[in-house]
Order: C-alpha cells, then structure tokens, then sequence
C-alpha cells in the first residue's frame, strides 16, 4: 500500500466519487415523495443504489483519508441541502471508523472493505436526525413545504426514537449487503473495461 500523502489526484478522486454518490443520492430521494415509508426504506435502497460507485471507488483508495474526506463532504453537502447539522457527528465517525477498517486490510480485503462500506452507509441514517430530534420543528416544516399532514403522521410512524435503532441496524447490514452487490457490477463491467 502506498503509505504517501493524499495528492492532488487522490482529492480529485474524492470529489468525483462524492458527487456520484450525491447525485445517486438525490434521484433515490426523490421517491421519498411517494410515500413517507420509501423515506425509511432508503436504509436498504440508498446502500444497495450506492453500492456500485462505492465499490469502484474503493478499487482506487490505496491511503488513509479518503473515505473520512468523502465523510466531510457528505456532512457539508447534508446541511447545505437543508438536514441541518446534528447527523453530521455520525457521518465523520462513519467516515474515520470505515476508513480504519479499509486501511485494516490494505484497502484489498474484500471482507473488510463490505464491513467498512457497511459502517460507511450510517451517513444515511443522518437523513433521520431531524425527524427524530427536532420532531416539531421538522413537521412544520414538513407542513409549510406543502406536504399533507398525512405524509408527516406516517412519516413519523415510519421514522422516531423507537424505530431509529433498527433502522441504523438494517443500513448497516444492507450497505455489507450492497457491497457484494457493487462488487459483481464492477467487476463485470469495469474490470473488463479496464476502468477497476
């Protein structure tokens, strides 16, 4: 493993990969406007819909940070589009804790690295703070953006303090999940492709 500095090419990377995974993020999101219950099934559906640029920027992590930068910058990106700042605590931990079992295997384990996408998915779960926190104020705002009272009711059926752990736990096991999943599309597409 190359133990050097992080470079230009290596933030390069970072952004790229952070942007696809935003981007993939946003149009699974999107059918959060379907029903309230597809909002707490993103657990299973952003890891499994990520898990493909993941596992390919996985293939191209070779120094400690990387995932911990991306982590940052899913914290950034998550208050600027409005879910404010309270999940950002558990985006970085996801983030450093992910990276430190990666770099536990060179960043070459496939175990480890389906552990660490696993642990790395929890930033998904930061979507969730604002609902199970600031439940009032959410709702409001929920309200005065123009969706029903019927959406927030079974929004917050969906989504509060005492579903919050299973859900956290299901994210966890669907990103290990994904990452088989993302493992077979890279490997079938890009690898041959020269891209992984």
């Amino acid at each position: 493993m190359n133990n050097k500095k992080l470079e230009a090419k290596d933030f390069i990377t970072i952004g790229i990969f952070t942007a696809l995974l935003f981007v993939t993020e946003m149009v699974v999101g999107m059918l959060g406007y379907l029903h309230p219950y597809v909002v707490a099934a993103y657990v299973v559906l952003l890891p499994l819909a990520t898990s493909i640029p993941m596992m390919l920027f996985y293939t191209k992590i070779e120094k400690f940070g990387m995932l911990t930068i991306m982590a940052a910058l899913l914290a950034i990106i998550m208050f600027v589009t409005g879910m404010g700042y309270l999940g950002a605590p558990l985006i970085l931990i996801a983030g450093v804790v992910a990276d430190l079992i990666a770099k536990s295997g060179d960043y070459k384990d496939f175990k480890k690295i389906a552990i660490s996408y696993g642990i790395f998915s929890l930033w998904i779960c930061a979507n969730y703070f604002p609902v199970v926190v600031s439940a009032t104020s959410y709702r409001q705002s929920l309200l005065e953006g123009g969706f029903s009272a019927e959406y927030a009711d079974y929004l917050f059926k969906a989504i509060n303090t005492k579903t919050i752990a299973i859900l956290v736990i299901v994210c966890v096991i669907s990103g290990f999940l994904g990452a088989f999943v993302g493992k077979a599309v890279v490997r079938k597409h890009f690898e041959k492709a020269g891209i992984a």
